[in-house]
Order: C-alpha cells, then structure tokens, then sequence
C-alpha cells in the first residue's frame, strides 16, 4: 500500500521540525520521520538541558561554510525575534546568559513540545521508532520505505544531521542519500569540539578541571572566552570555537593575560621587585596554572632577580602560547558537524538541490556551521523555514 504526502522530512531533529511544521501549516500534507523514537534528541541535550535555542547576534559571518554567502538568505528571513516570538506565544519563559546566548528558564523539553505542538498544528504525520530501509525516485516522485511501508511525495527533505554524537542516533545517512542523488560533499568533520594534546604537554592534561579567561586564535580567527584543561587537554568554549576552524598539525595561539596592560611584567617588578613571580603572575591566573608556566618558561624567585629581557620575553610568550594539539576528541564528543552537503548545489533561497527537483537538505545536514551558543540552531530554524515556506 502507497501512502502519499506532498512532502516527506526525513530527521525529526531542530530543522526537521520546524521544516515540517511550516509546510503542515501551509497546507502540505507532511510525513516526518525518524529512527529515534523520540523527537529532538539533541534538543534535550543542548544547554545543559535548558536547550541554548538562539543568539541574538546571530550573523552570517559567524557561520563557516565553503560558500560563505550561503546562509544570509535564509538567516535573514527567519531571525531569532522570530523564534523568540515563537518561544513567547507558547509562555516559556527565558533568559539571556552571556555574549547573546538565549536559554530556557526550565526546560530543553518545553521546546521539543513547541515543535511538536506546532506540527500538529500543521496535522504533520509522524513516523517514529523505525530506520528508513530505502529511498528511491522515479516519476517525479520519492519513495521512501519505513517499517515495510513505502511511502511517496514529490518532495523529500534531508534533515538528518551530521555524524556528531553518535550516542543519540547520528549518522552519515544524509551524506550517503546525498552521493545517491548526485549531490556534492564537502569532507565532514568534527567542529565544536575539545582538543587532545600529545605526551609533550603532559604537564598541561596534569592541569584537569583548571579553567581560565584566555583570547585563543588560529590563523585570522579569535574567541575570548574560558578555556578549560582536560585529562585529555583543552576544552571550555574558547577552545570549542577555535575548533571549527583549526587545520591538524597546526598550532594554536593563546593569550592567557588578555586583560594585561603591555609591560605589565616589567611595572610589577618597578613597583613590587620582592615580590615573587609566581604570586605576580598568579594575580591573573589560577594558580596551579601560573605554576606549570613558569615551569615551562624555566623562570622562579622574586621579580628583582629577573632581567628585562627575560621578562618581555615572558610577557610576549604568555600573550601568545603555542599549543599544536595531536588532534580532537572527535565526533563522539564534537557538538556539531563542519562540512556536509555542499551549498554551491542548493538554493539558498529555498534549500532545493539546483539538479534534482524536490529534494531539499537543511540543517547540521548542510555544509553551514555555526559558533557555539545557539547559532547552529537559528540556522536549524531558519534553513527549516525557508524549505517548508517554499515546498509546492
């Protein structure tokens, strides 16, 4: 038996929901589908359970793609006032954390119900629990077999995300369905994610649960925020951002004293030259950390036993530390996935494959990634608003 829809949303993940929502609201007949049994999976996670769901400096710029144009389109017709409206019409109540970041006052699953509520709204099916076995395409339509029941519609929408937390059901099916149709890939691979350091920076993964202020940059590309040391190396959200855009066997550069005037060594052992460097120094960071970076630089005692030259040397190697992690702690631990569909094949109006008429790819799904705290999911909204405004 055929069951028809006039467009079917694989992934019932931030964009699949809201894609869905929008065409069941316009009238389509939708069928969304997914193999978790639950919609949102990631959703409940996010935030710390309080779901981070949008960014009220969200830019195009502040998303990485291939095709750094892509996302204006449909960032700038679906804007985070409008989410917020959104979050407002159903009373959940939230807050502004820091640097834009929006998170619920309660909880992730207040917003997995908004999207659910909103497509009942728009009388969308669900299929949930069960794997896609096949999707193919002939006569203009696609058919898609879900627990032995094949079901069609001219339109099919790719909204399964990346590879990146696996544990909750990620996979490569978009980038495998993607190849089938002809589409292009750009080389996926694990962004938002802490780094590993190798055996040469033991003294620094002996620093697990030390955090601190820090300016990280690679290349043109910086972030102020805390970095945080692991048992495995660095992570907090400075390293989280950088991650998106390091190359391997590059180094990072960090700035531990970013609040230091330039000199700032030097006027410390002028107006204090007992004092010792550990403690000078330990007046900006904590302390277990202070002390590993003397250790590293090799320098002790009080400040008067320094020399000039060594202290601007000091200054200048703290103000930009290298670090070359041996590599990330890859898509089990990477909140995102950089890479995917390509953009240049897709409609950024729409999200439509330019070749292959009726299928569309939003989301994770799609080489747009976004920085952390909540800009990957106002891409979600808004690339899942703009396929389900547009699907005939």
């Amino acid at each position: 038996m055929l069951h028809r829809y006039d467009a079917i949303v694989l992934g019932a993940g931030a964009a699949g929901l809201m894609a869905a929502a929008s065409a069941g609201q316009r009238g389509k007949r939708v069928l969304l589908v997914d193999h978790n049994t639950e919609a949102g999976r990631k959703i409940l996670i996010s935030g710390g359970g309080r779901c981070n769901f949008t960014n009220l400096h969200t830019a195009p710029d502040r998303y990485l793609s291939d095709n750094p144009h892509f996302a204006k389109s449909a960032l700038s017709r679906y804007t985070p006032r409008d989410f917020i409206d959104l979050v407002d019409r159903y009373g959940i109540a939230w807050h502004e954390k820091t640097l834009g970041q929006l998170f619920c006052d309660g909880s992730a699953r207040q917003i997995v119900a908004l999207l659910l509520e909103e497509c009942a709204r728009g009388q969308v099916a669900l299929a949930f629990g069960d794997p896609v076995t096949d999707v193919d395409h002939a006569d203009s339509l696609y058919r898609v077999t879900v627990a032995g029941t094949v079901h069609s519609a001219p339109v099919l929408v790719i909204a399964t995300g990346g590879p990146s937390i696996p544990k909750l059901g990620a996979t490569s099916f978009a980038y495998d369905l993607a190849r089938r149709f002809g589409l292009a890939i750009v080389q996926p691979r694990p962004a938002l994610v802490p780094f590993t350091l190798g055996e040469d920076e033991a003294l620094f993964r002996e620093l697990s649960g030390v955090s601190t202020e820090v300016e990280v940059r690679w290349n043109k590309a910086g972030f102020r925020e805390a970095a945080l040391f692991t048992h495995r190396g660095l992570s907090g959200p400075a390293m989280l951002q950088i991650s998106s855009y390091w190359q391997h066997r590059t180094p990072i550069h960090v700035d531990f004293v970013p609040d230091a005037a330039a000199g700032w060594l030097l006027e410390a052992k002028r107006s204090a030259p007992r004092q010792a460097l550990r403690r000078t120094l330990g007046e900006h960071l904590p302390e277990r950390l202070s002390d590993a970076l003397l250790a590293k630089l090799g320098m002790a005692g009080e400040l008067a036993r320094q020399g000039d030259k060594a202290l601007r040397h000091a200054e200048n190697v703290l103000r930009r530390w290298p670090f070359t992690p041996n590599g990330t702690e890859g898509f089990a631990k990477a909140e995102v996935t950089a890479g995917g569909i390509a953009a240049a094949g897709l409609s950024s109006q729409t999200m439509e494959a330019r070749k292959v008429p009726g299928l569309y790819a939003i989301g994770e799904a799609v080489d747009v990634t976004g920085w952390l705290g909540g800009y990957n999911f106002q891409w979600a909204w808004a690339s899942g608003a703009a396929a389900g405004r547009a699907i005939p």
